[in-house]
C-alpha cells in the first residue's frame, strides 16, 4: 500500500479522535460543573457523563475501551471525592457494553455501522442499549456508595430514579443531535 491509500483512513481516524476528545471534555465539564449539584430529593442524580462511554465507536478495541472507561471514572472521582467508585462503575459499564454489543449488533445486522448513536441505530435499539447499560452502571455505583444491604429499598429506588433521569437526559441529547440517516 502506498501513502495515498492511508489518507482517507487517517483523516477519518483523526476526526473520530477529535470528536470523542471534545465529547469527553464537554461531558465531564457538564457533569462536574452543572449536574453535580442537581438532585431531586436525594433520590435522583443524573450521571450524564456515561454518554461518553456509550457513544464510543464500535471499532474501539476492548482494552482501549476499558482504559477510557477507567480514566473517565477517575476524572469524575477526582471532582466528586469518591475514590474509585465511578472508575469501577465505568469499567463495569464498559464490560456490559461489550457484552450487549456482541449479542445485539451481530444479530441485528449492524456490523457496518460506525457508532451506537440514536440516528444510526434507531430509537428502539438505542433506548434499550442506554437503559440497560445505565441501570447496570447506576446499580453498581450506588451499591458501592452505600455498601450495605440495610438500605436496599432506598438504594434500589435511587438506582431506578437516577437511571430514568439519566436516560431521559441522554435521549434528549440524542434527539437534539439526531440526523436522519438511511440504513443500508
Amino acid at each position: 500500500m502506498n501513502k495515498r491509500d492511508w489518507r482517507p483512513y487517517k483523516t477519518k481516524m483523526s476526526r473520530t479522535i477529535l470528536v470523542n476528545l471534545a465529547r469527553f471534555i464537554v461531558l465531564v465539564f457538564m457533569q462536574v460543573f452543572l449536574l453535580k449539584n442537581i438532585t431531586f430529593y436525594n433520590l435522583a442524580t443524573p450521571y450524564f457523563y456515561i454518554l461518553f462511554i456509550l457513544l464510543l465507536p464500535f471499532e474501539v478495541p476492548n482494552p482501549l475501551l476499558f482504559v477510557l472507561a477507567f480514566v473517565t471514572g477517575l476524572c469524575i472521582d477526582a471532582f466528586y471525592d469518591t475514590p474509585g467508585l465511578h472508575a469501577a462503575a465505568c469499567v463495569v459499564l464498559a464490560l456490559v457494553r461489550v457484552l450487549f454489543i456482541s449479542i445485539t449488533v451481530q444479530k441485528d445486522g449492524f456490523d457496518n455501522e460506525p457508532e451506537p448513536t440514536l440516528s444510526i441505530m434507531g430509537f428502539r435499539w438505542f433506548f434499550t442499549y442506554v437503559l440497560i447499560l445505565t441501570l447496570f452502571h447506576h446499580f453498581f455505583l450506588l451499591n458501592l456508595e452505600v455498601f450495605s444491604f440495610s438500605e436496599i429499598q432506598y438504594t434500589l429506588s435511587r438506582v431506578v430514579l437516577s437511571s430514568l433521569f439519566t436516560v431521559f437526559l441522554i435521549l434528549i441529547s440524542g434527539l437534539l443531535f439526531f440526523r436522519r440517516k438511511e440504513r443500508k
